[in-house]
């Protein structure tokens, strides 16, 4: 591998890469950002083999999407190719998703995960990190049903046995903690 084609922007290699004279360009950034997309694979999937198939997909998906694409800030890019690429596994099982979309439209505040333009993802971006944030400030034990429930995609009775909150407890936790949530982000607006 050329020493040299280390130096350059990602951009940079993406171009050679569109010119015909940089494959190993490619290499590069797979080398740069295989933590990253496999960090965001888990963090979405929660499974390593499951987020280790998604990686190699996503690089071999990249070899003809780069060529089709302006990029103008890869990172940022590759970061919602990724993010897209886990829904998309995601949706194949219905039953899953369904709760993750449920929470999602409910405790959104005018996020779009299609967005379209640079300007549109860093507010997406900063929109997540906004609920990520709010979360955080809601009541422990509404905080923990929110995160079994929606992230880890425990039914409820299942919630109730790792907390050890009843039933209806559970539910509780669960609803008005989807209510805070939208609350806490709203004012954060």
């Amino acid at each position: 591998m050329n020493p040299s084609l280390h130096q350059h922007s990602d951009e940079e290699l993406i171009a050679l890469y569109k010119s015909g004279k940089g494959n190993e360009g490619v290499g590069i950034l797979f080398k740069r950002y295989t933590h990253m997309v496999y960090a965001v694979c888990m963090k979405y999937l929660k499974d390593e083999d499951a987020s280790k198939d998604a990686v190699s997909q996503i690089f071999e998906k990249l070899l003809t999407d780069l060529k089709k694409h302006e990029i103008q800030f890869f990172k940022g890019w590759l970061h919602t190719v990724v993010k897209n690429h886990c829904y998309m596994q995601l949706r194949t099982k219905p039953k899953e998703i369904s709760r993750v979309d449920s929470y999602v439209m409910e405790t959104d505040v005018g996020l779009h995960h299609g967005a379209a333009s640079a300007e549109e993802k860093q507010e997406e971006e900063l929109k997540l990190q906004h609920m990520e944030a709010a979360l955080k400030q809601l009541d422990p034990h509404q905080q923990q049903c929110i995160q079994l429930f929606y992230l880890e995609q425990k039914c409820y009775q299942e919630v109730a046995t790792i907390t050890g909150f009843t039933l209806n407890q559970v539910k509780s936790y669960i609803q008005n903690g989807k209510r805070n949530l939208k609350i806490l982000m709203l004012k954060n607006e």
